[in-house]
């Protein structure tokens, strides 16, 4: 039993290797990205709306009001970056029902990957809306005694955010497929669900803790204008 997808091999040439965790995550980044291109070809402006369109426009409404309640500004300069983030994470969970499949945040590479992004995102969002100067002075509030405890806890909440999805969906991935092997179908199958249910919710943590970090980051540099 292979404990990440890191080190199941689907193609081998020379030194040059590609393991699941490349390839899904590119079927899930391919998914997602014909997926958008079909449901967004035919929208309408109108009150006759396809089934797509009512669903596409009722998840982009809701991601679009947590983030406003979290960071309680206009959520449009966040909302491509968050609610990829979840997509992204919500699908590679969920494909987790198709036998063989091997959801690539369950590899702590992917997971730490997407860490990184939101370690970059949040000065990035903080020095558009609040300046250089705005973004720096969050590290020294209260005051400058407290620099290097609050680069400490940036780092922290960047590793925190890798390890939490990492733990989660491996763990269960791994107890999945040990019942499996162990005990007849019911088990497994409640099992199925629960791993679904607790990759759903771990999609949903990230993009909120996330949207927390940025929102930290940004309203200290607006609370000093």
């Amino acid at each position: 039993m292979e404990i990440s997808p890191d080190s199941v091999m689907i193609f081998t040439w020379g030194y040059f290797h590609i393991n699941a965790t490349i390839v899904y995550t590119w079927v899930v980044m391919a998914l997602l990205i014909i997926v958008s291109l079909l449901v967004t070809q035919h929208l309408s402006a109108g009150f006759a709306l396809s089934r797509w369109q009512n669903f596409l426009e009722t998840m982009v409404d809701s991601m679009r009001n947590q983030i406003r309640e979290i960071i309680l500004q206009r959520p449009e300069p966040y909302l491509s970056f968050i609610g990829t983030l979840f997509l992204f994470i919500s699908i590679s969970n969920f494909l987790s029902i198709v036998p063989g499949y091997y959801p690539p945040t369950s590899s702590f590479s992917t997971t730490a990957a997407l860490a990184i992004c939101v370690f970059f995102a949040v000065p990035f969002f903080s020095i558009t809306q609040s300046g250089l100067a705005g973004y720096l002075k969050y590290y020294v509030k209260p005051s400058m005694f407290m620099l290097p405890f609050n680069i400490l806890g940036v780092i922290s909440h960047t590793l925190t955010l890798a390890i939490r999805l990492f733990g989660n969906i491996m763990s269960g991935t791994l107890i999945g497929a040990i019942l499996i092997s162990v005990i007849p179908f019911f088990v497994p199958a409640v099992m199925e669900v629960l791993e679904l249910l607790i990759g759903q919710i771990q999609a949903y943590i990230f993009a909120i803790l996330a949207a927390v970090y940025i929102a930290s980051a940004t309203r200290a540099g607006r609370n000093e204008e």
